[in-house]
């Protein structure tokens, strides 16, 4: 899309990463970075937003010192913050190695992957059902700087646009199918990735729309909350 700014390259971003002392330091970060490198990620600019990330504001203090492990943490009301993993590769097949524009989440949690999404993209939309979740995602987005992720408590399936339509969408949350509502605010090239599957088995899904036509491939394993409707 027009008006995009141009992407850093990853070993530009990865230079920039946020310095500092015990699990705020930059050597923490880097350390998350090459285990991520060892799974399978190769997009260096994803990797390079994940290294500027404070991971460790995003978690509740008792959890602080297992933030940057590759683990999912609870955030409260049932809810967790993904792992760096699901993180990092939902990000990479929603990138697709392109420069993004527009982005829609949904299920923005404590707001961690969209922070991640925002330094990938010129401006990200997050949705999350929960109203305390939501604001607190709204501050710890703001004392961080991030000011292209605009937090909304709405419910994400009932997401709908006659105007916008999203270079990518990312789906935290588990369902049995793609939401069709979510399937008409793609824009044509766009990229969706969605948890797809039962409760106890599902498989990190990409969706991409070309014209009226949407092509589904399943990548890792993984297990998410599942996708509810309803707001709180």
């Amino acid at each position: 899309m027009a008006g995009v700014k141009p992407t850093p390259t990853g070993s530009d971003l990865l230079t920039r990463a946020t310095a500092g002392t015990g699990m705020a330091s930059e050597r923490t970060r880097l350390r998350m970075i090459a285990r991520l490198r060892e799974q399978g990620i190769t997009d260096d600019v994803v990797l390079a937003a994940m290294a500027s990330i404070p991971r460790h504001m995003f978690v509740d203090d008792g959890f602080v010192s297992r933030a940057y492990d590759d683990v999912s943490l609870p955030i409260g009301f049932a809810q967790t913050i993904s792992q760096p993993f699901s993180v990092a590769r939902s990000c990479e097949l929603a990138r697709g190695g392109r420069s993004l524009d527009l982005v829609l989440e949904i299920g923005g949690g404590c707001g961690y992957q969209a922070a991640v999404l925002g330094k990938l993209s010129r401006e990200v939309y997050t949705i999350e059902r929960i109203g305390a979740l939501a604001a607190k995602a709204r501050q710890t987005l703001s004392r961080i700087g991030a000011k292209n992720v605009k937090v909304r408590n709405a419910d994400g399936q009932e997401a709908a646009s006659n105007v916008v339509l999203f270079d990518a969408i990312v789906v935290a949350a588990g369902a049995a199918a793609v939401p069709q509502n979510l399937l008409q605010l793609l824009a044509d090239g766009g990229r969706m990735v969605i948890p797809l599957g039962s409760m106890t088995e599902q498989r990190l899904t990409l969706v991409t729309r070309t014209g009226d036509t949407f092509q589904q491939q399943s990548f890792d394993a993984v297990v998410f909350v599942p996708l509810k409707s309803g707001q709180e």
